[in-house]
């Protein structure tokens, strides 16, 4: 499933072919994805030109002159084709099932822009969605109620994540993926982030905060490396798993990075660790760490 970084790798090759145009016609080729299409759906988006394109955690959001945000999310296969009017072929953050790229089939919803630009939405899968949601109700919309703050904005820090964790004895890994808590990290760069904090991902999360509600080091050395994480895969353009592309055709990169996202039994990327890369399982999903560099929490 994409995560944060290639959510924003995908907006950011969207804008050129949205921001600004307007929908001339939109094509609905099945009624729905992983939901039902919203009432009058084409109909609403129909003459309406997106004033914005923004990011929520691993929601998209295209703010419309109509007072309307329109809702999407990408769910496991989603991906997007951008016909330009220049003739180029775009898949800004190109997600897919091996052998599915590009069939027709898939193409589920077709936006063509007043601009000459066609903007087609591919979903092997159907788990992804779109909405439409008044823009002055989004925020307490079902999407987005009670969603965690941003970890790509200035407010993350040491204090907010020991508040954010004090008195918990849920384990490090899943706290960090209470999107109630910190909303848009994901199992790769959770994974990543921990290994430079030199945590282990069974350390109770309250241990970030002291008694008297603090921030301990490691909670500030937390913060700062969920940050230098994402921002550095969102630099990269994300990280290709099964295949994803830039809107130029190019690889997402950061994979090349990881130091223990997949890489079990293989060394350890730490300078001078020695260590070996092992995996857990926790609440299903596959954990990566360095015992060497992330210790297991003693009381």
């Amino acid at each position: 499933m994409p995560e944060l970084p290639e959510v924003e790798t995908v907006r950011r090759g969207l804008v050129p072919a949205m921001v600004g145009a307007r929908f001339a016609r939109v094509t609905l080729r099945r009624p729905n994805l992983r939901f039902p299409f919203p009432e009058r759906f084409a109909e609403r988006l129909e003459g309406r030109t997106v004033t914005d394109l923004a990011r929520r955690a691993k929601y998209l959001t295209a703010h419309l002159d109509s007072g309307e945000t329109l809702v999407m999310h990408l769910g496991m296969s989603g991906r997007f084709d951008v016909a330009m009017p220049d003739g180029r072929n775009l898949s800004p953050g190109d997600f897919y099932l091996e052998g599915a790229q590009g069939v027709p089939k898939h193409d589920h919803v077709v936006m063509a822009m007043g601009t000459g630009a066609t903007v087609t939405y591919n979903d092997v899968r159907r788990f992804g969605f779109m909405d439409l949601v008044p823009t002055a109700d989004l925020a307490a919309s079902r999407h987005f109620a009670g969603m965690g703050i941003e970890p790509l904005e200035p407010g993350l820090d040491g204090a907010v994540i020991a508040r954010l964790f004090r008195n918990r004895f849920t384990p490090l890994k899943a706290a960090l993926l209470d999107q109630r808590l910190i909303a848009g990290l994901g199992n790769i760069y959770v994974c990543e982030a921990l290994h430079r904090a030199g945590l282990h991902p069974e350390t109770p999360a309250g241990c970030l905060a002291k008694a008297d509600g603090k921030p301990t080091p490691k909670a500030t050395l937390l913060a700062r490396t969920i940050r230098q994480v994402l921002t550095e895969a969102v630099a990269a353009g994300g990280s290709t798993l099964r295949d994803y592309a830039h809107t130029d055709g190019s690889a997402g990169a950061f994979q090349h990075a990881f130091r223990v996202y997949d890489r079990v039994n293989e060394p350890c990327r730490a300078p001078g660790c020695g260590g070996t890369v092992a995996r857990i399982v926790q609440s299903g999903r596959s954990t990566f760490f360095c015992a060497t560099c992330q210790p297991a929490f003693k009381a």
